[in-house]
């Protein structure tokens, strides 16, 4: 690893560590200002502080990948994979995403012909990885379009897709997709983010000794392919690195935070 990224990662953490101080005070003092009784009392009184748990899951969002990058960013070490139950990580991820897919308009498909399969991974950043995909895809996606996670097991790959019917990337921006941050492409509609998301995505799949790609047409959707080698390691458990920034918040809202209308943060969301 690099000198100058040794220097970023520990710059991320710091920035990380403070925004993640000043965020939990802020958030404690609009629940005081606006507490979950008179919520639940007044709905338009709900409405406008949705706006602003929408705004503090957008930058927690941030500051997550801020931690993310300066812990997976600053090691090209593989990842400690365990065995676990493939198809229900996955699985549930999408179980999880399909309320805040429908208030997008959008239907998220999962596709295995397996009901089960163990294989070895590292859960924390197979989740993370799957969410930065997920989220990407709602961005992109108008309503009444799909996302597809499908799952593959063939010629001893793990094979991951998420697809959508979305807007398609332009040619111009493939070649330097995973590497946006680096280059300050403002590739995503408001808000931008840092564009750490793809490139956490590619050094994930780097730590598991596999690859990612992205496929895409202007105007029809994307499709992004994770492949790692089906293997097991006789071992299973916790894993010794587990990245849980969710500060007992929902982790999915949390996730999705950048694509997701103010109106996923009511406390009573009726929809």
């Amino acid at each position: 690893m690099e000198p100058d990224h040794r220097q970023q990662a520990f710059l991320f953490s710091n920035i990380a560590a403070q925004l993640r101080g000043a965020l939990s005070n802020l958030h404690l003092a609009a629940a005081q200002l606006v507490p979950a009784e008179a919520r639940e009392q007044d709905p338009e009184l709900d409405a406008r502080a949705a706006l602003l748990d929408q705004s503090y899951y957008q930058l927690l969002r941030l500051v997550n990948n801020l931690s993310a990058a300066a812990v997976y960013l600053n090691s090209d070490k593989p990842l400690p994979l365990q065995d676990r139950d493939m198809v229900d990580t996955v699985r549930e991820l999408c179980a999880q995403a399909e309320a805040p897919a429908a208030l997008l308009g959008l239907e998220l498909r999962f596709v295995c012909s397996r009901s089960q399969y163990i294989c070895a991974f590292h859960q924390p950043s197979l989740e993370l990885l799957v969410q930065h995909l997920l989220s990407n895809a709602f961005k992109f996606t108008p309503a009444g379009g799909t996302v597809t996670v499908e799952l593959k097991f063939h010629a001893k790959r793990v094979l991951l897709t998420v697809a959508d019917t979305g807007c398609g990337i332009p040619p111009e921006h493939l070649e330097a997709l995973f590497d946006r941050y680096l280059h300050g492409d403002p590739l995503s509609p408001a808000p931008q983010g840092l564009g750490l998301g793809l490139p956490l995505c590619r050094r994930i799949a780097e730590g598991h000794g596999g690859t990612i790609m992205a496929e895409s047409v202007v105007g029809k959707g994307s499709r992004f392919t994770l492949s790692l080698p089906d293997w097991q390691t006789g071992t299973s458990g916790v894993s010794d690195i587990a990245l849980d920034y969710s500060g007992g918040f929902n982790r999915t809202l949390l996730a999705l935070a950048d694509a997701l209308p103010a109106k996923a943060f009511l406390l009573r969301n009726e929809n």
